[in-house]
């Protein structure tokens, strides 16, 4: 058995995504409060779905920075665009276009970078379209005054919440408004919930809700990829849902139990990662983009 204190010094340390390299200066002077570093992460970024709201286009010779993968490239284009630190804001269209993951890997690695206990998780949020429950990813940090780990929204800033009309604080998400796709899986699976509900788009079902619970169970062995990367035997699209043998959905069963049952299970969601290609992510993976899918060689 693994004890808290290892889990959370491995979370603690940067991986393939989240390590900074030459870039990691820009991360050893920021503020320490968790809401002054999501203020940093909202002025390096913006979500490529609410540019409008900031009167920003996402236009096409920029779609390439939603592919970006690795915070160190992530750091490198923000520097592109405005070549001053991190810590200082930049106006809305010298910002880095980014989706959800952006974000939370984003502050992810920053809270790595100095040593506390960070993973990103890949899930749904409750408080973006009324009824339903949106393909959507957070940090989660050890909180060690509290002695919990807490889910963070660092997307979510002062316009978005207006917008939102959220009665939360996203520097703390209830979990029943950010489902993580462990759970989800179970809600539907128990017939709980409506797999319906959870996706984006017109995407939406027990298969979306089954890459989320392997992109969310590699994201716990530090490997964060984007919400459109694919890979093994269990990533099917919407053919999954009266595809998925028994066999799979109870192997996905597992997974899903193991990445909500806490702490305790973490010598196992290692040994279950590493030791199944279903679930260990390959060196080249499938990317689902505008163009179509794409073959792409990553870090792992």
């Amino acid at each position: 058995m693994v004890s808290g204190e290892s889990l959370r010094e491995y979370f603690a340390h940067p991986a393939a995504m989240t390590a900074a390299d030459g870039y990691a200066k820009q991360f050893n002077d920021l503020p320490a409060p968790i809401a002054e570093l999501c203020a940093v992460v909202q002025g390096a970024l913006i979500h490529r779905d609410w540019a409008p709201l900031y009167g920003v286009a996402f236009s096409d010779d920029r779609k390439p920075e939603v592919q970006i993968r690795p915070v160190r490239e992530m750091l490198e284009r923000i520097l592109a665009l405005d070549d001053r630190p991190i810590k200082i804001a930049r106006v809305a269209e010298r910002r880095l276009f980014a989706v959800c993951r952006h974000f939370a890997l984003l502050l992810c690695a920053i809270l790595r970078h100095r040593g506390v206990a960070a993973r990103a998780r890949v899930g749904f949020g409750a408080y973006f379209t009324p009824g339903k429950f949106e393909d959507h990813w957070v940090c989660e940090y050890w909180n060690a005054a509290e002695a919990r780990w807490v889910l963070v929204d660092p997307q979510l800033d002062i316009s978005q919440l207006k917008v939102l009309k959220a009665d939360f604080s996203p520097l703390d998400v209830p979990r029943n408004q950010f489902v993580i796709a462990g759970d989800a899986w179970q809600m539907c699976r128990s017939g709980r919930a409506n797999p319906d509900r959870f996706g984006i788009w017109d995407l939406r079902g027990m298969w979306f809700i089954r890459g989320n619970v392997l992109r969310d169970f590699a994201a716990l062995n530090r490997v964060e990829l984007l919400p459109w990367d694919a890979w093994g035997a269990l990533m099917r699209g919407p053919e999954a849902d009266t595809a998925g043998s028994a066999e799979e959905n109870a192997f996905v069963d597992r997974v899903a139990a193991l990445s909500t049952a806490g702490d305790g299970a973490f010598t196992e969601i290692r040994a279950t990662y590493e030791g199944d290609d279903r679930l260990r992510v390959p060196r080249v993976i499938e990317s689902y983009t505008d163009r179509g899918p794409q073959a792409v060689a990553i870090e792992t």
